[in-house]
């Protein structure tokens, strides 16, 4: 870490001070999401720390003021997410001072994280640029009428942690980024499906316990009818409870089948990135993966 960023620094009338974040009594962390609501649960909280690292900002008696994560993957590449702080305490520089020091953990990385309104202005000013809107998709399931079957020459299985090597190879082609670590630890927490053409794994879906219910994803695919094929047994899993799916897609078969499925646009978030190439899932072609859904807002 680079030494010049000071370890603590004064907000309002009193100093904040750095600590690592599994240091922290997982009430805190939870008391901190629901502070700005988000849906976030002491066991989401558990396995961020699990898969990531990070550092929050608490005052002279242990109170959390605000968070900040970062999720590497591989050498050069990270996410960045879980940034909080209160309106009055982001407005006093405490994010900022969270971020810089995420900067300084993460140098020589590309990064991505997906940012909230109230914060887009922050990332701007440390650099990062605008991508493409996320639109987060939550309600409670609904089953369609005419559920699809997978295409003629697929199959689908039920994934295991046999299919880990596959999993990871495709999600690479699709995120841009080697997540194998994460992966293994999404797949012991999920169920998953995946599609196979001749014995090659060409799609999948993982779904897994989150926030108010379940969250589908991440789903990769190359055409939107094996996305659909993936995560539709998720959707007839869990018709009648809530769920939510974050996607960059906009449109096309595979947003309206969503779209069907029950779960409507809730909010939207922005991807942003510094350094690297981010990969618009909106311009599929086809022929190559593609991230049909994220596996969270905070994981990419």
């Amino acid at each position: 870490m680079d030494r010049r960023i000071s370890s603590s620094f004064t907000v309002d009338t009193f100093e904040a001070r750095a600590a690592d974040i599994d240091t922290v009594e997982l009430d805190w962390l939870h008391a901190l999401s629901i502070g700005v609501g988000w849906p976030h649960r002491a066991e989401d909280w558990q396995f961020l720390r699990e898969v990531g690292h990070g550092i929050v900002a608490h005052d002279e008696i242990g109170r959390v003021l605000g968070s900040a994560m970062w999720f590497p993957h591989g050498s050069d590449f990270a996410t960045v997410a879980m940034v909080i702080t209160s309106p009055r305490l982001q407005a006093l520089g405490t994010a900022q001072w969270l971020m810089k020091r995420v900067l300084s953990e993460c140098k020589g990385r590309n990064l991505r994280l997906n940012a909230t309104r109230a914060a887009r202005k922050l990332y701007l000013s440390l650099g990062f640029r605008l991508e493409r809107t996320v639109f987060q998709r939550q309600a409670e399931a609904r089953r369609p009428d005419e559920m699809p079957r997978p295409p003629e020459g697929a199959e689908l299985h039920r994934l295991d942690q046999a299919d880990l090597a596959a999993v990871a190879e495709l999600d690479a082609q699709g995120f841009g980024a080697c997540r194998v670590e994460l992966l293994a630890a999404l797949v012991q927490q999920s169920v998953g499906f995946g599609l196979y053409r001749r014995g090659r794994l060409e799609a999948f879906a993982l779904c897994r316990p989150f926030g108010r219910g379940h969250v589908i994803g991440p789903v990769v695919a190359s055409n939107d009818r094996d996305a659909i094929a993936v995560v539709a047994p998720h959707v007839t899993a869990h018709d009648g409870e809530f769920l939510r799916l974050d996607t960059h897609l906009a449109d096309g078969e595979f947003s309206s089948f969503v779209a069907r499925s029950g779960l409507a646009v809730f909010d939207t978030v922005t991807t942003m990135s510094l350094g690297g190439h981010f990969r618009d899932p909106n311009e599929r072609s086809g022929d190559m993966p593609v991230t049909y859904a994220l596996a969270s807002q905070a994981l990419g």
